[in-house]
């Protein structure tokens, strides 16, 4: 039975191509996503150990607030480098401080390259073993120099010796380019972080640290050991500070970096296991059909002795063989992907580091693993059903194999299976606790309706395709016809097929609905609390600008009730929230629905007073009057009194869940640092204030001028990139349902070569030929869409109800747009099977067996 399993493979080799192209791409994503997270991660290890290397022990602030970013630590006073330096145990320390250093370009423009940070930190040559630069050019820097690295330099043509602007916590100001540097390893590419070097006096006054320091790294000398330097050093550390071995230290900051690349890897692998998903319906219905065109191979076999064990265990061994060689070639294809990934990050503003593409032993396993099990498991009801070939059925032409036992129970079945599923995603949505359970329900959930709609579509097919097939009959006549018959002939083929398509289309149409609901949310907030003329934000729309720019705003002629919002973590009740803060002259800018307090709340917060918004208020009993303390990263304990709580409207609003006064966070806070600045100009917008403004701020680089309509334009781009990631990644599914079609139709024109040779026969030309075929395509396409967008539809209108900030949208235009494409996909699908029916010999067709 090997023999003639592996024969069968061998004379079907189209068949087997177009049904292993479905496993191929589902194996290049997960296999893509491995190589793609592990080269990011081994990037950020290699980039922190080269930052520690040399270093013992370092100090840093320690926050109260339990943040992890470095960056959002509280400096410490730089006296306690000295204590340091005097300790027996160390043989050398260094203090530093680093912060968002913007270099400016001859265009006057932010120097940016795909979202990466601009790194500012202090350097110090006279200590090499702590360094982690390399001088390739120039020298290192001085008083008001610094040296920038090599790969920023290049692009932008930046040279040594000659002036650079650079914007930190003040206005953009010029510095001399001293030399040029690398950073780690020559193999190692940071992405498109542009590094800006300083003395440390220097960058102290860029980033408003005089005095302070972020971090103090040490070596010991030899002969002490790690835990008598860790202790020698705890002994002298004052309040709010802590010390860590370097590789300890070197973990801590890789942190965050570790969580953002666990969390690419598992959204990513959730799009290859889609496209697996996927998959495993079109080698389902390509086998079906397959076993049911050798049908007389089948029985011949059960005629000379063949048991339905073997059969069985040679349909399971193709399927095998498909699955293997499909995830061979799907795990290599996953270098490619991982290229690709790599450039289309880029140019949707996620430049990433990466150190080459690694292909560890886990990403084979594992990809290998997934392929062949998909493969075997899509694979067994096609199997099962083999072994019901009656031997009779060799010499009966046109035997069919008989149904099941349980086929009478599939309608009901799939469409329990879809309550089932669908009760599930409720209880995932609105009753299960936790963000483990809900996603573990919500993801079962999903699975269940996908099955129980793709097997109870085949119920659907007919009244749909009646409605569907109706223009292919009114435009192509007895093609358009026959297309629509020939997609009802066989409904539950059909609903396979297009019940592949539906789980793509419905996760397109779902995005899609869930990101115009976001859209239009945060459009309708902005319009409803908005009364400012204008607003200033970072460049890129979300970094923190700094407070220099409200007070240059303040001092303009013309300029009223300039509002900085500055932002921040504190901790109150037991848990870490988001906060903010405000400068007089609110009541200008915003109108809140207060439900207690009033407009005037915005002017009158002085130094204890806060607001917060209704659903924090009740969870934690709050009222007007009540008093509450909260903890800072530098341990403080301030008490403030609610002076009012204002109802968000759907979409949110800039403020955190507490919003204090702006005078009482900068005391908190070193350095303070806007998210927004909002304010009032005489004559309100015009293109006049608008140049104006801009040449206000001709010494911010980052900060960006912009009325009502553009804030909200360019708050909603970045939904828009991640939208556009989503399209891309949810294509693979479309794409592999789309192979599915071909199969099917490539495979149905074999079973119908006697039907189309008659058709021939009896006067209908190629070119109908292909209209039949092609409409045939449309028609089940068109299927799949219908039912993936009203499906798509349930699923996000349950999500967006469940969810208070948002409102439902409807975006008609890309609903339409989904239709059109599975139209035109349905097209495509069909070229090349209608090619060959049309090609048919009219002699040889009759007498096909």
């Amino acid at each position: 039975m090997r023999s003639i399993a592996l024969r069968g493979l061998w004379g079907r080799k189209l068949r087997t191509i177009l049904t292993a192209f479905a496993i191929v791409l589902g194996i290049a994503t997960i296999s893509g996503t491995f190589v793609l997270t592990d080269s990011i991660t081994h990037a950020f290890h290699t980039i922190f150990s080269s930052i520690y290397r040399g270093t013992d022990a370092s100090i840093t602030g320690k926050s109260a607030v339990s943040t992890d970013a470095t960056q959002n630590l509280p400096p410490f006073d730089e006296s306690l480098l000295s204590k340091v330096r005097a300790l027996p145990e160390v043989k050398g320390a260094i203090g530093g401080v680093a912060d968002i250093a913007n270099l400016i370009g001859d265009n006057g423009k932010v120097i940016s390259f795909g979202g990466a940070p601009h790194l500012g930190f202090s350097v110090d040559p006279t200590q090499p073993q702590f360094n982690s630069l390399t001088l390739v050019d120039g020298a290192w820097p001085g008083t008001n120099e610094v040296v920038v690295d090599r790969s920023t330099a290049h692009k932008k043509h930046i040279e040594v010796g000659e002036t650079i602007r650079i914007e930190a916590q003040g206005s953009a100001a010029p510095f001399k380019v001293s030399g040029l540097v690398r950073f780690g390893s020559t193999s190692l590419n940071i992405g498109g972080a542009t590094l800006a070097g300083f003395d440390l006096k220097t960058a102290q006054r860029l980033f408003n640290k005089e005095g302070k320091l972020d971090q103090i790294r040490v070596s010991k000398k030899p002969g002490v050991s790690q835990g008598q330097l860790l202790s020698a050093i705890q002994r002298i550390l004052p309040p709010q500070t802590q010390v860590k071995t370097g590789v300890e230290q070197a973990d801590t900051d890789a942190s965050d970096t570790n969580a953002f690349t666990s969390f690419l890897q598992k959204f990513l692998l959730s799009f290859g296991f889609i496209a697996l998903f996927v998959g495993a319906f079109v080698i389902a219905n390509s086998l079906s059909i397959t076993i049911t065109q050798r049908t007389r191979e089948f029985a011949t076999l059960r005629t000379i002795g063949a048991s339905r064990r073997q059969i069985m265990r040679s349909v399971l061994l193709e399927s095998f063989l498909i699955g293997a060689l499909a995830s061979i070639v799907g795990l290599l294809l996953g270098l490619a992907l991982a290229k690709f990934l790599f450039w289309l990050f880029g140019v949707l503003g996620f430049t990433l580091p990466t150190t080459g593409l690694p292909f560890k032993t886990r990403t084979i396993v594992i990809s290998l693993a997934a392929g062949v099990v998909v493969t075997m498991l899509a694979s067994l009801r096609p199997a099962r059903r083999a072994t019901r070939v009656p031997p009779i059925a060799a010499v009966r032409e046109g035997a069919t194999i008989p149904p099941g036992r349980f086929a009478r129970f599939r309608p009901v079945g799939s469409a329990a299976l879809a309550v089932l599923g669908f009760a599930a995603l409720i209880y995932g949505i609105w009753g299960a606790k936790g963000t483990g359970n809900v996603l573990a329900f919500m993801g079962t959930g999903a699975v269940l309706v996908f099955l129980g709609v793709a097997l109870f579509s085949s119920q659907l097919i007919r009244p749909i395709a009646a409605v569907l097939g109706v223009p292919g009959d009114r435009l192509a006549g007895a093609p358009g016809i026959l297309a629509r018959e020939n997609a009802t002939r066989n409904p539950q083929r059909t609903g396979s097929n297009a019940g592949a398509l539906m789980i793509g289309l419905t996760l397109v149409t779902l995005v899609t609905m869930l990101a115009t609901s976001i859209r239009a949310s945060f459009f309708g907030a902005v319009n409803k609390i908005w009364i400012a003329d204008y607003a200033v934000t970072a460049q890129n729309n979300f970094d923190l600008i700094p407070t220099a720019i409200d007070r240059t705003l303040r001092q303009a002629p013309g300029l009223h009730n300039v509002m900085g919002v500055r932002s921040g973590e504190a901790r109150a009740f037991g848990a870490k929230h988001s906060l903010s803060a405000i400068q007089p002259g609110g009541s200008h800018i915003f109108r809140l629905d207060w439900k207690a307090g009033s407009q005037a709340t915005f002017d009158t917060l002085g130094t204890t007073g806060a607001f917060t918004d209704k659903d924090f208020a009740k969870k934690h009993h709050l009222a007007l009057g009540s008093k509450f303390r909260i903890l800072v990263p530098g341990g403080q304990r301030p008490e403030f009194t609610i002076k009012g709580i204002f109802d968000p409207p759907a979409g949110g609003s800039p403020f955190g869940a507490i919003t204090i006064g702006a005078s009482t966070f900068d005391k908190l806070y070193t350095p303070p640092r806007n998210q927004f600045v909002f304010f009032n100009i005489d004559g309100g917008v015009s293109k006049a204030n608008t140049a104006k403004l801009d040449q206000i701020l001709k010494g911010y680089p980052n900060a960006k001028v912009q009325d009502r309509d553009q804030f909200k334009k360019n708050q909603a781009s970045f939904l828009k990139n991640i939208l556009n990631i989503l399209y891309v990644l949810l294509a693979l599914s479309v794409i592999v349902s789309l192979f599915g079609i071909v199969n099917t139709l490539v495979l149905t024109i074999f079973e119908r070569t006697r039907e189309l040779g008659m058709l021939r026969a009896v006067g209908m030309t190629r070119w109908q030929v292909r209209w039949m075929i092609g409409l045939e395509s449309v028609v089940t396409a068109l299927i799949g869409a219908v039912i993936g967008i009203v499906l798509g539809i349930v699923l996000s209108v349950l999500l967006i109800v469940r969810v208070d900030f948002l409102v439902v949208a409807w975006p008609v235009l890309s609903l339409i747009v989904f239709a059109l494409v599975a139209v035109v996909a349905g097209l495509v699908a069909a070229i090349f099977p209608a090619q060959r029916a049309a090609r048919l010999n009219v002699l040889q067709a009759l007498q096909y067996e």
